[in-house]
C-alpha cells in the first residue's frame, strides 16, 4: 500500500475548496515562481478552520496569498498549503469614520471608496498594489503615513490554535514594514478610523499619489521597493544602491531597475531564481560598500537555503 503523503492528506480533507498544484505566478506582481501544493480558497469560516485542523494534524507550512506585491515564489514551488481569502473576506463597511475592511481587499480599491465617503487618511494606499490583510502584516504605508496611523484593530484567526478574535492595533507590534504576525496569523479583517474631509480634495489627493508614482516609479512585473530604507526619512536603500552604480545590473532576466534603483524588474525569460541573484548581489555589494545589511521588503517562498525561523506571532 501506497503511503499517503502530508499533502494528500490534506487534499482529501479540503477537497471541496482546495486544488493540488495551483500555480502562484498569477497570484503575484512578479509573475513568477512554481505552484502551491495545495491551494485552498475557503468560503467562509469554518471552511478556514478546517484549514486550521489540516495544518495542524498535518504540520504543512502555510502561505496566506493576498494580492502577492511582496512574493517572490521559487521556481519549484511552495510544498506546503496556500490559502487565498478571496471568496470570503473583500467586504467593506462604511460607517461614519469607521470602516471594516476585509482582509483580502485591495488597498487602491479602499482608498477610492474612503475617498468617495470623504474620508481621509487612506490616500497614500491607492498607489499600493496589496490587500488589507498584507498590509497589516508589513504596516505597509507611503507619502507619510502607513496602516498604524489608522488602524484600529485586526480580526485574526491563528490556524495553530484555532483562536478567532479582535485584536488592538498596540498588541500586533507594528513597526516600520513589519509585525509581530506570525504566518499561520491570518488578518480576516481591519478596523479603521479615518477622519472627515471633502471628497473632492481627497479625490484630488488621490489622483496626485497615482502621478507622482507613474512619473517616479516603473511599471512592469516588480514587487515594488525591494529593500527597507536603513534609516526611514533620513537615508533610502535607492540611495545607497544608486551611490554604487547598481542601476541597470542585470542577471539572467532580472534587472535593477533604471528609473528607481530600489525596484527589480523581471524581464523577458526571467525566473525567479534571477531575481533572487540580483538581490543577494545588491544586499552583499551594499554590505560590502557601506556596512549595511538591507533588509528586504519581499518575502521569499519556498527557497531551500531560506531559513525557517521560529515564530510566536499574537496572542490572540
Amino acid at each position: 500500500m501506497t503511503a499517503t503523503t502530508p499533502q494528500q492528506e490534506a487534499l482529501a480533507r479540503l477537497h471541496e475548496f482546495a486544488v493540488a498544484d495551483e500555480p502562484l505566478a498569477p497570484y503575484t506582481t512578479y509573475r513568477l515562481g512554481g505552484p502551491a501544493a495545495v491551494f485552498a480558497t475557503p468560503r467562509h469560516l469554518d471552511d478556514l478552520m478546517l484549514v486550521g485542523e489540516v495544518l495542524r494534524d498535518t504540520r504543512l507550512a502555510v502561505l496566506v496569498v493576498g494580492r502577492g506585491s511582496n512574493l517572490l515564489v521559487a521556481d519549484s514551488g511552495f510544498d506546503g498549503v496556500a490559502v487565498s481569502l478571496s471568496a470570503m473576506s473583500e467586504a467593506i463597511d462604511i460607517r461614519g469614520t469607521v470602516v471594516v475592511a476585509g482582509g483580502a481587499v485591495a488597498l487602491p480599491v479602499l482608498a477610492r471608496r474612503t475617498a468617495a465617503a470623504a474620508l481621509t487618511g487612506f490616500e497614500w494606499a491607492v498607489g499600493v498594489p496589496g490587500s488589507v490583510g498584507g498590509a497589516v502584516r508589513m504596516n505597509a504605508g507611503g507619502h507619510g503615513s502607513d496602516m498604524v496611523t489608522s488602524l484600529h484593530e485586526a480580526r485574526l484567526v491563528d490556524l495553530h490554535t484555532g483562536q478567532e478574535g479582535w485584536v488592538p492595533t498596540a498588541r500586533l507590534g507594528l513597526r516600520f514594514r513589519g509585525s509581530d504576525l506570525a504566518d499561520h496569523q491570518v488578518v480576516l479583517e481591519a478596523r479603521l478610523r479615518l477622519a472627515p474631509g471633502d471628497a473632492v480634495e481627497a479625490e484630488a489627493a488621490l489622483t496626485e499619489i497615482v502621478r507622482w508614482r507613474r512619473q517616479h516609479q516603473p511599471g512592469g512585473q516588480n514587487a515594488g521597493s525591494v529593500f527597507v530604507n536603513p534609516v526611514p526619512g533620513a537615508l533610502a536603500a535607492a540611495q545607497l544602491i544608486d551611490g554604487l552604480g547598481l542601476r541597470g545590473l542585470r542577471i539572467g532576466g532580472a534587472f535593477v531597475s533604471e528609473k528607481h534603483a530600489n525596484f527589480i524588474q523581471a524581464g523577458d525569460e526571467c525566473t525567479a531564481a534571477d531575481v533572487r541573484a540580483v538581490i543577494d548581489h545588491v544586499r552583499s555589494a551594499v554590505l560590502e560598500a557601506e556596512g549595511i545589511l538591507l533588509r528586504s521588503e519581499v518575502r521569499l517562498v519556498g527557497f531551500a537555503d531560506v531559513p525557517v525561523e521560529p515564530q510566536r506571532g499574537v496572542v490572540l
